[in-house]
């Protein structure tokens, strides 16, 4: 019984372990950030339709990174550089398109606001 027991909490502890190494909260709060930066520059009108959509789609592509990084339960320090080098890409992005000269303006010159959802 004891035995049992002292089984049943070596195995918790190493699922939480792995599961810790995998965790990237750095990561997360960056993609959530730049999400953020997305929406708020269709808010405002500095992005078009058309660019919000693809770099929706490139925080897209870092999110498939991450979870094929965390698929074996590890991140190893390679695989998390590599996201932090397609995050520094994709921030770089959403700087250029929202600093751009297109706007989402309609024809009386007004910020074209998106529906709700």
């Amino acid at each position: 019984m004891l035995r049992n027991a002292a089984i049943a909490v070596l195995l918790a502890t190493a699922g939480s372990a792995a599961f810790a190494q995998a965790a990237t909260p750095g990561v997360d709060q960056r993609q959530l950030n730049q999400e953020r930066r997305i929406e708020q520059g269709e808010r405002t009108g500095a992005l078009t339709t058309r660019e919000a959509n693809r770099l929706e789609a490139g925080q897209a592509r870092v999110e498939r990174m991450e979870e094929r990084a965390k698929s074996d339960g590890t991140v190893t320090r390679g695989e998390r550089a590599r996201l932090h080098q397609a995050q520094g890409v994709q921030s770089a992005r959403i700087a250029r398109q929202k600093h751009d000269r297109q706007h989402n303006f309609n024809h009386n010159g007004r910020v074209d606001r998106p529906r709700r959802r």
